[in-house]
């Protein structure tokens, strides 16, 4: 389960008929990204479905990641029931370092930001197809009664765990309105995006983790 999880900062992501880029999803792609990056904070609830056939896992999670795009810090908290009561883990950036909270172990490890090429910082989740992808439009499909544009990216480094990322865009808002990765094992992490707050308002020290707010929690420094 650890590994599950841990995969929510893994957006990394199909085959060689996508030699080249596609001028439409490059269209469609920018103007997303344009607009994420208008704004100085971005707020979203989500649901994760994860099935994983080798670990005997499908299961659905929510979650709520806070990102400050132009800084590269986030926020990312995974929770155990869909009334948010119960936090599963808490993963914090403030850019440099990177805390990974887990209440039920009481434990937070302590990281450098990772710069590796299958580490994707979740900040990056609305541009990840700047950077290392290729990408082809496959037309309009229909997702619970509406029409989103499809596009599908692969990474230029066959190496990567994660083969293919397929996105759902409101052309609308000119939004994500989904991410699904598929990995080498045969697993497969469906990120559906339920709200977007555009400037939400973020208190200074949401990138941070204070321990001492969290009296009996072990630091393990891992850098």
């Amino acid at each position: 389960m650890k590994k599950i999880l841990a995969s929510i900062i893994l957006f990394t992501a199909l085959t060689p008929a996508f030699a080249q880029k596609d001028a439409e999803a490059k269209t469609i792609l920018s103007q997303v990204g344009q607009k994420y990056r208008s704004y100085k904070t971005v707020k979203s609830d989500f649901t994760i479905n994860i099935q994983s056939a080798q670990e005997g896992v499908n299961q659905t999670q929510n979650g709520t990641l806070i990102t400050q795009a132009k800084a590269n810090k986030y926020k990312l908290s995974v929770y155990t029931s869909a009334a948010k009561t119960a936090l599963a883990q808490e993963i914090t950036s403030d850019g440099k370092t990177q805390w990974t909270y887990m209440p039920q172990q009481k434990e937070v490890q302590v990281n450098h930001v990772s710069t590796g090429a299958e580490a994707m910082n979740p900040a990056q989740i609305f541009t990840l197809y700047e950077k290392g992808y290729k990408y082809i439009y496959t037309g309009l499909q229909k997702q619970a009664g509406k029409s989103y544009q499809a596009v599908e990216l692969t990474p230029t480094d066959a190496k990567q765990s994660i083969f293919k990322i397929k996105l759902l865009i409101d052309k609308t808002k000119k939004q994500i309105y989904s991410a699904q990765l598929f990995d080498k094992n045969g697993g497969r992490y469906t990120y559906t995006i339920k709200t977007f707050v555009p400037n939400a308002p973020v208190a200074a020290d949401a990138f941070t983790f204070n321990a001492k707010s969290h009296p009996g929690v072990e630091v393990v420094d891992l850098r």
